[in-house]
């Protein structure tokens, strides 16, 4: 009995023990945590080593780069005392802002059109692999079909999907809809951009095939309405209606003018050199969209205009399902383009990600500040010969790629070329 007694005495003196040594260790953890540097985990994500740019925070050198709860926790030099729940190392790669795809067509159903039809794609299956953590449809759903849109779209999407509202209330039905005057009110497509607000981030017209302004004059008096810019696709060009005055009198400051490269409307003059209306638009605060697509997008007119120092304000894709598998392919090849055109990689990358977020009137996007949504993507950027082709079958060789290899969306890691987020298997 006093055998048992004494066994029986053991697990007590032990807990007391083992207890008394975790209190202790309870109390010396902070500030042993608080001695190593970088120390502040652990945290969600840590991508460390990569060559980070980040245009608003003007940062374009190697950093680590920390997660937490979604959001951007942390940005420094090196965190090499940190602790994290996941690490990707991203020594040799280029680690930017998730990107913003300001042109695309995401209304992906069962009819012919962009509008709730098989030229649209849905977002998720072409975003997180090309390093897209934003998309803004521009303007596949108009006023009568949002509603549905954003059910359909916007709330069953993992991308963060935004819209120009389509100033025809149908949206981008094709054919004679697209043609509607009656259907191309400004007061309710105002009306639906301001009940949706930061979601409707701007209005569009495009395709257009008259000669008169109508569709212009409607969508920037619902953009003044709603407080929003407006973005034009000009359509068919005609006389009537020419672009330097589209440019110079009827866009406001920060209106954009997509499809800037196409050649189609007079981009260029009959001496091949840029259309003065460029740059006089430009200086009076419209913004030149890129919007590759399938047919806008020239070689022809790329380069000359490169050449004369006139660069895009935001580089986009135009995204839907000609152009994905034509010359366009996916963001980082339009943005490969404007590299092999000469455009410095971190004015590549800002037209890419803070320019747009700024356009569109969302400066929370496109940034890696402490406390911003943890959009993130990572990319090599390869070397060798790469052929690009414009939208029209000619094709320019460059030496630079961006491939992208990784993209965080509010903190998760939702796309991973090589599993660098991933655990080692080991048998």
């Amino acid at each position: 009995m006093r055998v048992r007694a004494h066994w029986a005495a053991v697990p007590a003196v032990l807990s007391l023990v083992l207890g008394a040594s975790v209190a202790a260790d309870a109390v010396r953890a902070p500030a042993q945590q608080a001695r190593t540097p970088g120390a502040g985990g652990p945290y969600d994500l840590l991508i460390r080593g990569g060559h980070v740019i980040d245009p608003r925070g003007h940062v374009d050198g190697r950093r680590d780069l920390a997660v937490r709860d979604g959001k951007i926790a942390k940005v420094a030099r090196s965190l090499a005392g940190a602790r994290a729940k996941k690490t990707v190392d991203a020594s040799g790669k280029y680690v930017t802002p998730g990107l913003i795809d300001l042109h695309a067509h995401l209304y992906n159903g069962h009819g012919d059109a962009y509008a709730d039809g098989a030229l649209s794609v849905p977002p998720d299956g072409f975003t997180f692999r090309s390093g897209v953590t934003t998309a803004v449809d521009a303007g596949s759903p108009g006023w009568r079909n949002f509603d549905a849109y954003k059910k359909d779209v916007i709330d069953r999407s993992e991308t963060r999907v935004l819209a120009f509202l389509n100033i025809v209330g149908h949206g981008m039905a094709g054919g004679e809809k697209e043609q509607d005057l009656g259907d191309m009110k400004a007061e309710e497509a105002a009306r639906v951009a301001r009940a949706h607000p930061g979601v409707v981030i701007g209005i569009k017209t495009a395709h257009y095939e008259g000669k008169d302004w109508t569709p212009v004059e409607r969508s920037v008096e619902a953009g003044e309405a709603a407080d929003v810019p407006v973005m034009v696709d000009f359509g068919e060009d005609h006389p009537e209606r020419p672009l330097d005055q589209l440019l110079t009198e009827k866009l406001r400051p920060g209106d954009l003018y997509t499809h800037a490269y196409s050649g189609l409307r007079g981009e260029l003059g009959e001496d091949g050199r840029l259309n003065p209306g460029m740059r006089e638009g430009r200086e009076r605060g419209v913004l030149f969209d890129v919007g590759h697509g399938g047919g806008s997008f020239d070689w022809d007119v790329a380069v000359p205009a490169m050449k004369e120092g006139f660069e895009p304000d935001t580089i986009s894709t135009d995204l839907h399902t000609g152009s994905m598998n034509a010359g366009m392919k996916d963001m980082p090849t339009v943005m490969s383009k404007f590299l092999t055109l000469g455009m410095p990689l971190k004015e590549v990358v800002e037209a890419s990600t803070w320019k747009p977020a700024q356009a569109i009137g969302r400066k929370d996007l496109g940034h890696l500040s402490v406390g911003a949504p943890a959009d993130v993507a990572l990319f090599s950027l390869e070397r060798g010969r790469f052929g690009y082709t414009d939208s029209f079958g000619e094709r320019v060789d460059g030496e630079r790629k961006l491939a992208p290899e990784l993209t965080v969306r509010a903190g998760e890691v939702v796309w991973d070329l090589n599993g660098r987020a991933a655990k080692e298997w080991r048998p």
